[in-house]
């Protein structure tokens, strides 16, 4: 059996098994690859039957006074959602907001076999699927009744701008900052007014498991909102850029319009609200070059739409 610090206790995991497969008993417990925040491990049960099945439980590591509640029911509210829809998400099994059964609060899903496609073989294949998929997330339809657990989106994406109306330092230090900030300062009180669709907020590769050349599960929708839906294609693009993949970005932002029948509004903007981020934490992201240059590549071009 594999297992960290971080792992619910075997007593918990039992009695999570025995919630969702009544008769079942614990066989192990493995640490995900891909885990960068919180803490999700694959438990290995077998069923009364003798068959062995897979679940992930998903718990949720503090960070700043967000509430752990929330975050669960609002992963689990939002797959179940997904799911209704046909979207490739994990299946949502249990629903433990106050940690009760886990230890702290979580969720527990079926195990969704895939691995993540960093460096894909086939880019623009690649970027067609993530585009389409991403297109089918922003056209699930939402009403007051399946979306009031939702964040504000926009709200999210503009994270930066919450604490202060100056330049935040780690944005002035970049060589990039001074025309990043002004080109977001002027834009904010002009954006096109767009309909919020469902936004992931995080839509990545590493958020992207793959199995025999589809997808098989979009993770991580603790952040789930409703939103402009630039913010994701922004924040997808600039990781395919920062990864070298910039055909792929184009051939990614070409499909999604082909499939939504319409051009992405705002897309200078979110992608300079997307810069940001690895602004804020540049290390391993946009310290050393080529990724130094393919930011700073960004980040001009960025401005030049949102200017022109």
């Amino acid at each position: 059996m594999s297992q960290d610090n971080n792992a619910s206790s075997t007593k918990s995991l039992q009695a999570v098994l025995e919630i969702i497969e009544p008769g079942s008993t614990f066989v192990a417990i493995h640490s995900l690859a891909g885990d960068f925040s919180n803490s999700t491990h694959r438990v290995d049960g077998r069923a009364p039957d003798g068959a062995l099945f897979q679940v992930v439980t998903r718990r949720y590591a503090i960070f700043g006074d967000y509430d752990r509640g929330e975050k669960a029911r609002r992963e689990f509210k939002t797959l179940q959602l997904l799911k209704r829809h046909g979207l490739p998400v994990p299946d949502p099994l249990y629903l433990d907001d106050d940690g009760a059964i886990l230890g702290s609060p979580g969720i527990v899903t079926r195990y969704a076999p895939g691995q993540l496609a960093l460096a894909p073989p086939y880019p623009a294949q690649w970027a067609e699927t993530l585009a389409k998929t991403l297109a089918r997330i922003h056209k699930v339809p939402l009403n007051d009744a399946n979306a009031s657990f939702l964040l504000d989106g926009n709200s999210e994406a503009l994270w930066f701008l919450k604490s202060t109306a100056q330049t935040p330092p780690y944005i002035s230090a970049h060589p990039k900052g001074s025309a990043l900030w002004s080109a977001i300062v002027e834009s904010l009180p002009n954006l096109e007014k767009v309909a919020p669709v469902l936004v992931h907020i995080d839509y990545w590769s590493g958020n992207i498991l793959w199995d025999n050349g589809s997808i098989s599960a979009v993770v991580d929708w603790e952040e789930a909102a409703q939103g402009d839906p630039g913010i994701d294609v922004a924040y997808c693009r600039m990781d395919m850029i920062l990864c070298g993949l910039s055909e792929a970005a184009d051939t990614f932002l070409a499909t999604y319009e082909q499939e939504m029948g319409r051009l992405v509004a705002n897309l200078g903007f979110w992608e300079l609200a997307a810069a940001v981020r690895p602004m804020f934490s540049p290390d391993g992201w946009i310290s050393e070059s080529p990724a130094v240059e393919r930011f700073a590549d960004f980040v001009d071009t960025a401005v030049r739409r949102c200017r022109f």
